[in-house]
């Protein structure tokens, strides 16, 4: 098992580097549909 930790992305704003480089990436496409729905401001 590889316990080498993964780096966070603070100021990374590029994909492919994100990729390419092992940093950690996190999808909140889901959250956005969900934000959306439930908008009632």
């Amino acid at each position: 098992m590889d316990r080498r930790k993964k780096k966070l992305p603070i100021g990374i704003e590029n994909f492919e580097k994100l990729c390419l480089e092992d940093f950690y990436y996190i999808d909140k496409t889901g959250l956005i549909k969900e934000l959306l729905d439930n908008w009632d401001c």
